[in-house]
């Protein structure tokens, strides 16, 4: 063995190593621009699609482009600096142009682009360098295991630790920091073979990402401060959803993924109209079961009935019903619903409780988010209202909030056709009776919901709860009236295969707003 061999070992050792931190980063990079596109751009699934192809095909470039590289070593080191540069930057770029120029797509695809071509040229170049440190021990198969076990562990760690700890803004520059981590270690141990002129620009480049770094929640305070009217109080990532709340004087509002859930000021309308007609009809109300309303408004508005003994409240956030059960500041606005002892709080998904449990409820009340994508559509499908008929009393009443039939006329039309097609046993044709209304929330604007049971409902006998702030006998009845423009169209139902809803919803919503 030469006197060279020990510092070639520590070389090919590192470069293996290497290999492994820098699959990590660069999937954080994938998974990151993927959040951030279903954040910014909605349909979580188009988006993830979208932005899986683009940089598996940018990586398929950059491995091309690398038989361009004439010096694999600097080639590699260069092409962590650009990531340490491109890929550390690319969320706070992205924030700030979202925040301040409101478009974001084409800098999106653009950035990703380049991150993947990079990314695509490191295991050529490290397979390069390996070759000639030492050919007779070189084996590709022991680059490609550290690249899939570095993926594997970034895939796990992205939603258990970095969304939860980090958030967005951080990761993407605490990732850029490990990119540049492995160009400075790789220069040190190289030093003998790269130009002194790339320390230069290394160290103006760590040195820019750690300041970022240091200041990143200050970046995230002047996005959040442009995004919002008010001023921010709460504001913290979950590992399902990003949770912010707002306040102006006595006014607080809540975004769940920077979409508004409420606002003090009206929601009052949309809780009363989305409650109190199913509990007012329903002829036993002992159990209630609420899929959603995380915020306890729902479970509030039920407990005003006597006649309610429990009220089930599944969410899939913890941390959400968490703040609204604890929160000084926020448990107030449902009255501490989510204290009373009636109340009984379940995180976990709404599909999984009701497909996994035999208890049965006299009214059930689906207090959901938009189904923006195909996730979501699967609580709004044929499949998901058959199961909820198998959790209904046989009087049960089932209602759910089903969208804008101003803003999205054909999904909230498609919501009303999916319960009148859902299998009920018992109910006559085995479908659902179904009664839709709407009522005007200035947050929101023209807002719809759907009450179905199995059998037609008489309304001569609808009676409410005294000390509503809008809901009235006359206002029940005006809601269910709808406009030509508003009225019923043909639409196809939302089933687990055509999840036509999605269709229907975002183009609706683009329509008016894109």
């Amino acid at each position: 063995m030469t006197q060279d061999a020990p510092v070639a070992r520590r070389r090919e050792l590192w470069l293996l190593a290497a290999t492994f931190l820098v699959a990590v980063a660069g999937l954080i990079y994938e998974l990151v621009a993927a959040t951030l596109s279903s954040y910014l751009l909605g349909d979580s699934v188009r988006q993830f699609s979208l932005v899986i192809g683009l940089f598996l095909s940018s990586m398929g470039l950059g491995a091309w482009l690398s038989r361009y590289v004439d010096e694999a070593l600097s080639g590699f080191v260069w092409a962590q600096i650009g990531l340490g540069i491109v890929g550390g930057f690319m969320a706070p770029v992205l924030f700030f142009s979202y925040a301040f120029l409101g478009h974001v797509g084409l800098l999106l695809y653009s950035l990703l682009g380049l991150v993947g071509i990079l990314a695509g040229m490191e295991i050529p170049l490290i397979a390069r360098v390996l070759e000639g440190e030492g050919a007779h021990r070189f084996r590709f198969e022991n680059v490609l295991t550290a690249d899939y076990l570095g993926a594997l562990i970034a895939s796990v760690a992205f939603p258990i630790i970095v969304v939860p700890f980090l958030g967005l803004m951080s990761a993407s520059l605490v990732f850029g920091c490990l990119n540049l981590g492995v160009a400075g270690l790789t220069l040190w141990l190289f030093r003998d073979r790269i130009l002194r002129g790339v320390w230069l620009v290394w160290a103006v480049s760590m040195l820019a990402s750690l300041g970022a770094l240091a200041n990143s929640e200050r970046l995230v305070n002047v996005v959040d401060a442009n995004l919002y009217e008010d001023d921010i109080i709460l504001n913290e990532a979950t590992p399902y959803q990003q949770i912010t709340v707002t306040r102006f004087r006595d006014r607080v509002r809540l975004f769940l993924d920077r979409s508004i859930q409420f606002d003090t000021l009206d929601e009052h309308r949309y809780h009363e109209a989305l409650v109190h007609p199913a509990l007012s009809l329903a002829p036993r109300k002992a159990k209630v079961l609420i899929l959603g309303g995380g915020d306890g408004m729902a479970a509030r508005e039920a407990l005003r009935h006597r006649s309610v003994e429990t009220v089930t409240l599944v969410d899939l956030d913890p941390r959400v019903t968490e703040l609204f059960r604890d929160h000084p500041k926020l448990s107030p606005l449902n009255d501490h619903a989510l204290q009373d002892p009636r109340v009984e709080i379940i995180n976990m998904d709404a599909w999984q409780f009701v497909d996994g449990g035999t208890d049965v409820y006299d009214v059930i009340i689906a207090d959901l988010p938009d189904p923006r994508s195909i996730n979501l559509s699967k609580l709004y499908t044929r499949a998901f209202y058959t199961l909820i008929t198998q959790r209904l009393s046989a009087q049960g009443i089932f209602v759910t909030q089903a969208g804008s039939p101003l803003f999205a006329r054909d999904a909230f039309w498609s919501v009303v056709a999916t319960l009148e097609a859902a299998n009920a046993p018992g109910a006559v044709d085995h479908g659902l009776w179904t009664l839709p209304y709407h009522v005007h929330v200035p947050s929101f604007g023209d807002w719809g919901f759907v009450l179905a049971a199995g059998e037609a409902l008489r309304q001569n006998t609808v009676q409410f709860p005294r000390g509503l702030k809008f809901l009235t006998v006359s206002t029940w009845q005006a809601s269910q009236v709808f406009g030509r423009d508003v009225s019923r169209t043909d639409v196809d139902i939302n089933t687990l295969q055509s999840h036509a809803l999605v269709g229907y919803y975002n183009a609706g919503w683009d329509h008016w707003f894109r």
